[in-house]
């Protein structure tokens, strides 16, 4: 597309300096036209060399096309991109400004904090608060209503029911509260890291440091091995290669710990560090239109991403309240059972063999409420809220900041910690390499080989005792 792009701007630009001169001929052409027509044929020889098959390396077509495409990406950062190799782009703040209103800035939008109302909203969909709603809204209705007989006052009647709905509050606001604390908590913390992560450019030909999000299309960025810079946009390296290749850890897109060696003209996704080498690159997408950028607004679901649907919603719950659901779907399977059975033969009991009145159904049915208020575990969410809360409090003392609540349960569970390997996290496989067995220590350190099979080929490995012929 870049090459594409450079052969619309040189079409353009040979056409107005036609239009604009007549001194321009076949045998003395301008200097204007010669450029334009030597990047015409640039292109060409590029387009050419694409569809073929890969030279070796070092051999005299390779070292052409290694020309070349340097050439191409010093003509990309002139022509296209109106800035320069050597002194990189003007500093003046109404061109840094027309390039972050023409390609975009170098951030990605923030999503938008929940407000406290909305986490509130969120913490009463839990099933147990819901149940615990319910129950106590029946149990102030019916308490203050039909259980009051004639000629008496409720007087404290509500209190039953009052105090569940008020343990269904605490619940909510304990953790609304700390899910809307830790939500600055984590702003804090992303900006300064923001502030602190500096990246070397060059403008109006000194080299400066700017933060990620002052860097704009156009710009040469100056890396080097030395403190592993993490590149910020999407770039094209420039040339000519000074010192040491560059050579590129990509491992955080593809999972590959293998760098990857670098010519000028090729290019630099986001994300990859430098991890060999030096080398001046320009900076060609920036922001939401770079491959990091795509990737963070997919993760942090940033107000720049719509969504996908390829990436699913996620687990719900935490394990624990998986578990805390379902026993209070069974408890309230089970309270309702007996509430049913308790109303059931109190009707049998009271109507049908003592011959009370009608009227006495309405203490059947507060019997079996009560049976049933009895049942549900109205204190177990605000234990759980209580308990996760200094949970919360401690882990922050560990520096383990933790954004939900109920994420304190995932975090405090995890025991081991499987990284570095692609085929450990990618595959979701571990692989035995030791063994201690038969008074031997056997360790395979050989990737390509198995410990089963180093077992078999040792020495020293265990054997079964020979039977007597006469025992078979």
């Amino acid at each position: 597309r870049a090459l594409d792009r450079i052969d619309e701007q040189t079409s353009a630009s040979a056409s107005a300096s036609a239009s604009k001169t007549d001194t321009n001929d076949a045998e003395a052409p301008s200097e204007v036209v010669r450029a334009e027509t030597h990047i015409a044929n640039l292109i060409a020889r590029m387009k050419e060399n694409a569809d073929k098959e890969p030279f070796p390396d070092h051999s005299p077509e390779q070292q052409h096309a290694d020309a070349d495409a340097e050439v191409a990406a010093a003509a990309l950062t002139s022509l296209v991109l109106r800035s320069s190799p050597e002194t990189g782009l003007d500093p003046n703040p109404a061109n840094l400004q027309s390039r972050i209103e023409t390609f975009g800035a170098n951030a990605i939008a923030d999503k938008k904090l929940d407000s406290f109302l909305k986490l509130c909203w969120e913490a009463v969909q839990d099933f147990v608060l819901i149940m615990l709603i319910v129950l106590g809204i029946i149990t102030i209705v019916v308490e203050t209503t039909v259980g009051v007989e004639e000629g008496e006052t409720c007087g404290t009647c509500w209190i039953e029911g009052a105090a569940i709905l008020l343990a269904v509050v605490i619940v909510v606001l304990i953790t609304a509260g700390i899910d809307y604390q830790k939500q600055f908590a984590f702003v804090r913390l992303t900006k300064s890291l923001e502030m602190t992560n500096t990246k070397s450019v060059i403008r109006a030909g000194l080299q400066i440091n700017v933060v990620d999000a002052d860097i704009v299309v156009g710009d040469v960025l100056s890396v080097n091995a030395h403190n592993l810079a993490s590149i910020p946009a999407d770039c094209v390296l420039l040339g000519p290669e000074a010192g040491t290749p560059l050579k590129m850890d990509e491992s955080a897109l593809t999972g590959e710990s293998k760098m990857i060696a670098k010519r000028p003209g090729d290019v630099i996704l986001s994300g990859t560090t430098a991890s060999q080498g030096t080398g001046k690159m320009v900076v060609i997408a920036v922001g939401i239109n770079s491959v990091a950028g795509k990737i963070k607004a997919r993760v942090y679901e940033s107000e720049d991403h719509d969504g996908d649907a390829e990436l699913g919603d996620g687990d719900d719950e935490s394990p624990l309240f998986t578990k805390l659901t379902l026993i209070a779907k069974q408890i309230g399977i089970a309270g309702t059972v007996a509430a049913s059975v308790a109303f059931i033969v109190s009707c049998i009991i009271g109507l049908g063999i003592n011959r009370e009145s009608a009227t006495a159904i309405i203490d059947y049915i507060i019997l079996s409420i009560t049976v049933l208020a009895v049942a549900v575990p109205e204190g177990l969410p605000l234990a759980v809220t209580l308990a996760l809360a200094f949970s919360s409090k401690k882990m922050m003392r560990d520096q383990n900041l933790v954004k939900h609540l109920d994420a304190c349960e995932t975090m405090g569970c995890a025991t081991t910690i499987c990284s570095d390997k692609t085929g450990t996290l990618t595959a979701n496989k571990m692989t035995a390499r030791a063994i201690y067995t038969a008074n031997n220590n056997f360790l395979c350190t050989h990737p390509a080989v198995t410990l089963g099979e180093m077992v078999l080929q040792s020495s020293t490995r265990p054997r079964m005792p020979s039977l007597p012929f006469s025992s078979i």
